[in-house]
C-alpha cells in the first residue's frame, strides 16, 4: 500500500510540474503574439524552437554546449576535489579550524567574479583563466558542507574511533567522511549549478567559446530567437546535470534508508 501511496504522489507531482510548465510556455507565446512584448526582445516560443533546432542540427550551437558543458564538468570536479580536501583537513582538527577558518572566512564572500581581473592578470584570456574562477567559485558549497558534516560527527563515533585506536587519516577515511557523505552531495548539487554559473560568466567576460560567447553575441546582433535558444539549453544542462547527480546521490545514500 505504501508503495502504490509514493507512486501516486510521484505522478501527481510529475503532473503538477507538467502543467506549470504548461503555464509558462502559454504566457511566453501570449506575451510573444499579443504586442505586448516587442518581438525584437521576447520571440515565441515557436521561434525559440525553430532557432534550437537549426542551431543543434546545422550551426555552432553544438560545439558552444560542448564547451560549456566540458567547462562546468572540469571545474566542478576540481572544486569538489579542492573543497573536500580542505573541507576535511579544517572539519577534523581544532587546530587547523584555529588557523585557516579566519583566513577562509576573509575569502570566502568574496564573488567569483570579483576575482576575475586576478584571475586574467594571472592566466590572460584563457581558457585556464575560466577553469580558475569556476573552481574558485563552486568550491565553496563543497568545502562548507564537508567542514560542517565532520564537525557534527557524533561523539560515540568518536570513541569508537579512540577505542579502535584509529589514526587521524583513518579517522577521516573510514569515518568522518562517511558521515559527512549526505552534507557533501548535497553542497556538490549546489556546487555544479554554481559552476554553469560562472562558466557561462566566464565565457563572456574573456571571450572563450561557449554558451556563454553564443549568447551575447546573440544579444548584441539583436537576433533574440538564438538568445533565447542558448538560455533555454542551459536551463535544459542545469535541470539534466540535477536530476543526474540526485539520481547518484540516491544511490549512494541508499544504505541511510530502512
Amino acid at each position: 500500500m505504501k508503495r502504490f501511496h509514493t507512486t501516486g504522489s510521484n505522478l501527481a507531482s510529475a503532473g503538477g510540474s507538467l502543467l506549470v510548465l504548461g503555464a509558462f510556455i502559454a504566457l511566453w507565446w501570449a506575451a510573444s503574439t499579443s504586442g505586448w512584448v516587442n518581438r525584437a526582445f521576447l520571440p515565441s516560443p515557436q521561434a525559440t524552437l525553430e532557432s534550437l533546432v537549426q542551431g543543434l542540427s546545422g550551426g555552432d550551437l553544438v560545439a558552444y554546449t560542448w564547451a560549456t558543458l566540458s567547462r562546468m564538468v572540469s571545474g566542478w570536479v576540481l572544486a569538489s576535489a579542492l573543497g573536500i580536501a580542505l573541507g576535511a583537513l579544517i572539519g577534523s582538527s581544532v587546530r587547523a579550524r584555529e588557523w585557516i577558518a579566519p583566513t577562509l572566512e576573509f575569502i570566502r564572500p568574496l564573488p567569483a567574479s570579483a576575482v576575475m581581473p586576478l584571475a586574467i592578470a594571472l592566466f590572460g584570456l584563457s581558457g585556464n583563466m575560466v577553469l580558475a574562477v569556476v573552481a574558485f567559485g563552486a568550491m565553496w558549497p563543497v568545502l562548507l558542507a564537508t567542514l560542517h558534516g565532520l564537525a557534527h560527527v557524533h561523539p560515540q563515533l568518536r570513541e569508537v574511533s579512540r577505542s579502535l585506536q584509529l589514526g587521524h587519516l583513518a579517522f577521516v577515511l573510514k569515518i568522518g567522511l562517511p558521515n559527512a557523505l549526505p552534507d557533501i552531495l548535497a553542497g556538490m548539487r549546489l556546487s555544479l549549478t554554481v559552476a554553469l554559473i560562472v562558466s557561462v560568466v566566464g565565457e563572456m567576460i574573456a571571450s572563450q567559446p561557449g554558451l556563454g560567447q553564443a549568447i551575447l553575441l546573440a544579444a548584441r546582433s539583436f537576433q533574440a530567437s538564438d538568445l533565447f535558444a542558448g538560455i533555454v539549453l542551459l536551463g535544459a544542462m542545469g535541470f539534466v546535470s540535477n536530476v543526474l547527480l540526485a539520481l547518484a546521490e540516491h544511490r549512494l545514500l541508499r544504505w541511510q534508508r530502512p
